[in-house]
């Protein structure tokens, strides 16, 4: 069998190697491999293609590091990287790689102190790393000279000419020592680094890692179709089901990077938003934060997310479909690195049908991973995963779970059979497989059985032995109390129910449409009501939310698609939630008049006669011409139209030739919506 290569194969001295020996690395990888000896050993620039998370930087950095380990009067070494997250990272590995005092590094970006960074220089650095605008700065202060570097390296070269950098880079090169060795590394070679390397860097030998396209078979890929104002239910029950997530999270926008973070964090998850507006400083907290994982979802634009490679990444979710193959590529290679497999999540809205196609063939050409149709799923089946999870880690605080108790027990299930293991007589009743199992006591022991002692020792030899833990004296004293005259079980389970009860609560979530094969929204858990509340009450639709969710006593984002007319809007409810406001409107004449809205169907548009039809065009779709309907009302007699409502209390309309309801019209009436606005004013409803 072939020997792998060693760091010490590749011509590292002792020092170097002691550096990767604190560094903890064990093998070089395949570009290391590749450009190390090379770097070492010759004077041929060189083009190296390799992605973000392969171990570029030390690929480049490793040689330079052991070349420049004496004093020097000047700059030795310029690294260009394209964001300021980058360049921090590249100065932190490299000295990290300096075994002494030498070679000194020191870091220039936009947004930091353009003093402080004179100062930097100033003491002596032979390496500078930075980005292309703030090194142009000081070039052109002439606080950096870089007229007698010996290496050159321009890092993510793809990605610094996909962000513009082009005329910087080529004025930075202007100003260099022209006989200092180039060095290029990109994840793509595209025709302009080619460019830069036939008028830059003469004579250049071009290496590429082996395997490029093999990294994306570790990530799982789905796409999840769902509505866009439901993207965020779904980000919520993908979080919970996955045990320790810990992902970005990618949209377009920076006001949906705030918006998403802001609703995240209202439901208590850690979170923070990356994007533009970010000061420096504070970007610098939220990174440092999200590498420690005190932050576990990062909500980031892509320009924003540019240089952040942060290892251990457990989900990429695209919250908005990335424009281009490339730009998904790029984004979810940043989990499933290193051998260790990722999940990479996309929300794709109904009519993104198109543009889903033409992305799944760019990702067909880009790696051998296929993007395929996942279920978002159930809110029963989320609790079902988190209320497990729960369970399992309190038995394991408290002791009931050793350690490796749960190896042996999986393997002596596998070696007994399914039937050893216990099942639960309901779905919401867990019973976990590291659950003890007894035999009956009358169960009659074979001629042939080993002594009891020898049993009790396999026993003991196959299932560790559980204990609790020892508790405070103040606790046990709690328990006491607590138990004392009650049913210990009937005690135990009203406090788990007070310790879990609100995480596992399911109003947590909110309803997810089905969207069926034409692309419709459909919610069979929806009723869709017609309020006679309107702007003209003073209503909008954050007022019609807020005044379900305090009739009902339910979050607000379960009052959906709420569409406000002048006289009335369309609401829809959880079927339960529904039924009850309905109840209530029928029971109490100060509230508004409400009815089921029949013609809506769950599609999001009213069909039927031509009234209905009038009403889509006119109403439905911009809920802006009520002048035309109360004309019409006026002609057909005003308030003789009114009728009894079969879902209770009274409703102004007509009806049509051919005796179906049409065009529905609100009138006024005791317990009108103006009326009740100001009643339920004065009794404190909002």
């Amino acid at each position: 069998m072939e020997s792998e290569i060693s760091f010490e194969d590749l011509g590292l001295d002792e020092q170097t190697l002691a550096a990767v020996a604190r560094k903890g690395f064990q093998t070089p990888s395949p570009i290391q491999v590749l450009a190390i000896p090379r770097l070492l050993n010759g004077d041929t620039n060189l083009i190296a293609k390799a992605r973000t998370g392969t171990g570029k930087t030390a690929a480049f950095g490793l040689p330079i590091v052991q070349t420049l380990h004496e004093q020097s009067d000047h700059v030795r070494a310029l690294i260009l990287e394209p964001t300021r997250e980058l360049a921090v990272q590249t100065c932190t590995e490299m000295q990290s790689f300096a075994n002494g005092k030498f070679p000194r590094t020191v870091v220039v970006y936009g947004g930091a102190s353009m003093g402080e960074q004179i100062r930097d220089l100033r003491r002596g650095a032979d390496i500078v790393v930075g980005t292309p605008g703030r090194i142009q700065d000081h070039l052109e202060r002439g606080t950096l000279d870089i007229s007698k570097i010996d290496y050159f390296i321009l890092d993510e070269g793809d990605e610094m000419l996909d962000m513009g950098f082009i005329e910087d880079i080529e004025a930075i090169f202007a100003q260099a020592n022209p006989q200092s060795r180039i060095l290029l590394f990109s994840a793509t070679i595209p025709a302009p680094i080619l460019k830069i390397a036939q008028k830059f860097m003469g004579e250049y030998e071009i290496v590429e890692e082996e395997g490029v396209t093999e990294e994306p078979l570790l990530i799982d890929q789905k796409y999840w179709v769902v509505r866009e104002n439901e993207k965020v239910e779904a980000l919520v029950r993908l979080i919970d089901m996955s045990p320790d997530f810990f992902g970005l999270v990618f949209t377009q926008t920076k006001a949906d990077a705030d918006l998403v973070s802001q609703q995240l964090d209202k439901r208590g998850y850690e979170v923070a938003a990356l994007h533009g507006d970010i000061p420096q400083g504070q970007r610098e907290k939220i990174l440092a934060r999200f590498r420690s994982k005190k932050t576990r979802v990062l909500v980031a634009t892509d320009v924003a997310a540019r240089g952040i490679d942060i290892t251990g990444l457990s989900h990429v979710v695209n919250y908005s479909l990335p424009f281009d193959g490339s730009t998904y590529v790029h984004r979810i290679g940043r989990t499933g690195r290193a051998g260790a497999a990722g999940c990479a999540v996309t929300f794709v809205r109904p009519d993104e049908k198109r543009k889903l196609m033409y992305l799944q063939s760019a990702v067909r050409k880009a790696s051998k991973g296929e993007m395929t149709a996942g279920t978002i799923p159930s809110i029963d089946t989320v609790l079902g995963i988190k209320r497990e999870r729960m369970f399992n880690e309190m038995k394991e605080a408290i002791g009931l779970v050793p350690a490796a108790a749960e190896t042996a027990v999986d393997a002596a299930a596998g070696s007994a059979g399914a039937d050893s293991i216990p099942a639960a007589d309901d779905e919401d009743e867990i019973i976990p497989l590291d659950t003890p199992v007894t035999e009956p006591a009358e169960a009659a022991a074979p001629e042939d059985a080993v002594p009891a002692a020898a049993a009790e020792a396999d026993d003991a030899a196959a299932v560790p032995e559980t204990k609790l833990i020892t508790p405070q004296p103040i606790f046990t004293k709690m328990a006491k109390e607590l138990c004392d005259g009650q049913d210990p079980e009937a005690v135990l389970a009203a406090v788990l129910s007070v310790t879990y009860g609100k995480a596992l609560d399911a109003s947590h979530y909110g309803e997810i449409s089905v969207i069926n094969s034409a692309g419709r929204a459909s919610n069979s858990n929806q009723v869709r009501l017609y309020v006679q509340l309107g702007r003209r009450d003073g209503y909008n639709a954050r007022s019609i939310a807020d005044y379900f969710s305090s009739l009902l006593h339910i979050p607000g984002r379960m009052v959906d698609r709420i569409d406000v007319a002048m006289n009335f809007s369309l609401v829809s409810l959880p079927s339960s939630e529904g039924t009850r406001a309905l109840d209530m409107s029928k029971r109490d004449s100060s509230m508004p008049h409400m009815h089921i809205d029949i013609k809506d169907e769950g599609k999001g548009s009213r069909r039927g006669n031509r009234g209905g039809s009038r009403f889509r065009d006119r109403e439905h779709d911009g809920f802006g011409s009520e002048d035309r309907f109360a004309v019409g009302r006026s002609r057909r007699g005003g308030h003789e139209g009114r009728r009894e409502s079969p879902f209770g209390g009274r409703s102004g309309g007509f009806r049509s030739s051919h005796g179906r309801p049409n065009v529905h019209v609100p009138t006024e009436r005791a317990g009108s919506a103006g009326l009740y606005k100001r009643k339920g004013a004065a009794a404190d409803t909002f």
